[in-house]
């Protein structure tokens, strides 16, 4: 017997917003991580995702937790792992490439990492300075931060000047 009602459109992920209105949002992993995670709750959340139409669920953290989940729930993903710090140049190139092509497709993606953290962030901010919608860097903290909610420190502020000499090398 299919779910009915409420219950059958899911609940929305802790910390869910659009960063870019339609096109890319971000959120807490569904089902929460390490000692909060919940089995039921990320199957309720999954369910949500797929409810909303997503395209992708682009998974940043750096395991694979969880991603068969979306398998069984009909929802496509992608895992874009975080690398170890000395490789994050060709990571962010890699990454903001396949992210303009799937923007450009009209793709609705729901990015995620364990956590709504400052490398998730960080990362965001630093596509809007690498894809020119905000050229700044400063700027483009500032706007993140109003956006999600949260403070961007060393960690985030690292990725996006790693964005910023990224845009710059290919002007």
């Amino acid at each position: 017997m299919a779910a009915k009602g409420k219950w059958a459109q899911g609940i929305q992920p802790r910390h869910f917003s659009w960063i870019i209105q339609d096109q890319i949002a971000i959120c807490e992993r569904p089902g929460g991580f390490g000692a909060n995670h919940r089995k039921v709750r990320r199957q309720e959340e999954i369910i949500w995702v797929r409810e909303q139409s997503f395209d992708f669920v682009v998974s940043l953290s750096s395991a694979p937790h969880n991603l068969h989940n979306y398998d069984e729930m009909a929802v496509r993903w992608l895992h874009w792992p975080y690398p170890a710090t000395d490789e994050i140049h060709r990571y962010l190139s890699d990454c903001y490439g396949e992210l303009q092509r799937l923007l450009g497709d009209k793709r609705r993606l729901l990015m995620h990492a364990d956590e709504v953290s400052e490398r998730l962030i960080g990362f965001l901010a630093g596509y809007l300075i690498w894809s020119g919608m905000v050229p700044e860097s400063p700027r483009a903290i500032t706007v993140i931060e109003r956006i999600s909610g949260r403070q961007i420190g060393a960690t985030g502020r690292f990725i996006v000047s790693e964005a910023q000499k990224l845009s710059t090398a290919d002007a």
